[in-house]
């Protein structure tokens, strides 16, 4: 074949060179990319990435370190079967066994503490109002009785500092969520000012911090919000099922609580940090029966809620997802959501799908909320991970508390 434009010829082995070249690059980038190694050239161009803030070229910016938030747990997602595996007692058929799939996900290794909760409102004291700021204030009531002498607690529970480490309690679905807002912002605060400097100043004093929500992102410095775990995640958590996975991708074992064994108490030697025999929550054996007897063996020590550290952990390494609180967890109620729910990362947000003949009679609404994992009131079936009850979101009982669980979104190496 032979060219008779010079011009043409230039061009064409010009353009040969350039496909030459690029591929040569592309072929070169034999090494895995993650976000805290790159590369330096674009594998979709070639053109070279720019890592200086002050270019005006396409900038990639490098993941040193995965920022994760201070006393959070890391949750490996997975397949799991959720539902209750206990004999339905009650009679109320409304979390049946299902397959579904886990994303992963971060979840606070204890229940938010009563010293958690003061830092919360100390915070926020100058930045609300004093009638908001009693609004957000524990429902310190919730203790009194006027058929029993628990009175005290509602002045020592979240005052005394002997109950710091103690689960909070007599707090409402909204307050657990404000409380989940506000930790957002002021941990994603601390960051910055790690990391940048710049420190959040009053709406009259000049911004020191240049960068705005979605370029602090992109610098990956910000964490992901804070929240309530949904209905799903919060089970997958507490069962701990990687606890029993060994050789192969079935799971022969479910589990019942989130040990192993048929009941309540340690049925190892050594596996737990207890002895044999000792139980494993702080829970109410019977009617009358939050204890046992005094100096037994067997007596756990623990009438009311306890440190929240007292009692071994899970698989996961999360403390009292069985006893000592229930916990608020994101979903509304509704008795059959087994029936209607996604397969990935399932949650129920409201009353999509309801069918209006079965609820237009109902009490239950979009206001009632989720809380699992029994507490030191209740008896051994309700610690099981697949038992569920409800209450609407803006009451407070002194056996729910909550905890916060958080997004995985991606590591320095993937």
């Amino acid at each position: 074949m032979k060219f008779e434009n010079k011009n043409f010829q230039f061009s064409f082995f010009a353009a040969v060179a350039l496909l030459g070249l690029l591929v040569s690059s592309c072929g070169n980038q034999t090494s895995r990319r993650t976000a805290s190694n790159p590369g330096g050239i674009s594998a979709s161009t070639g053109a070279k990435y720019s890592f200086d803030e002050e270019d005006s070229a396409f900038q990639v910016f490098r993941l040193p370190r995965e920022v994760i938030g201070p006393r959070l747990v890391f949750i490996q997602g997975g397949r799991a079967v959720l539902g209750s595996q206990e004999q339905d007692v009650m009679g109320f058929r409304d979390n049946v066994e299902r397959t579904v799939t886990i994303a992963s996900f971060y979840m606070d290794e204890t229940e938010v503490t009563n010293v958690d909760y003061k830092e919360f409102l100390f915070n926020i004291a100058d930045s609300v109002s004093t009638d908001s700021l009693q609004k957000l204030e524990p429902n310190e009531k919730v203790w009194a009785n006027a058929m029993s002498y628990n009175d005290v607690y509602s002045t020592y529970y979240f005052r005394y500092p002997g109950f710091n480490f103690y689960p909070v309690a007599g707090v409402s679905w909204t307050q657990a969520n404000a409380y989940s807002h506000w930790r957002t912002l002021y941990v994603n605060e601390l960051e910055r000012e790690k990391n940048f400097g710049g420190k959040k100043k009053k709406d009259d004093e000049e911004q020191s911090d240049p960068l705005t929500l979605d370029q602090l992102i992109e610098r990956g410095v910000v964490f992901p919000n804070y929240r309530l775990p949904n209905e799903a995640e919060w089970e997958f958590a507490a069962k701990g099922m990687i606890g029993t996975q060994y050789m192969d991708e079935n799971q022969e074992n479910g589990r019942i609580y989130p040990w192993d064994g048929r009941g309540p108490r340690n049925p190892y030697n050594i596996k737990r940090k207890s002895r044999q025999g000792d139980f494993l929550a702080n829970f109410k054996r019977g009617r009358g029966d939050y204890a046992g007897l005094s100096g037994s063996v067997s007596n756990d020590g623990e009438i009311i809620p306890t440190n929240v550290y007292d009692f071994p952990p899970n698989d996961f390494g999360l403390y009292n997802m069985a006893g000592n609180m229930n916990e608020w967890v994101q979903d509304v109620y509704r008795p059959l959501s087994f029936q209607d729910f996604d397969d990935l990362n399932p949650i129920r947000k409201d009353g999509t799908n309801d069918e209006q003949d079965t609820y237009q009679t109902t009490l239950i609404d979009d206001n009632y909320r989720v809380y699992k994992g029994g507490s030191w009131r209740d008896v051994a079936y309700w610690l099981a991970p697949g038992t569920r009850r409800f209450m609407h979101q803006d009451s407070a009982s002194n056996h729910i508390g909550f905890r916060c669980a958080m997004i995985a979104v991606g590591g320095k190496d993937r």
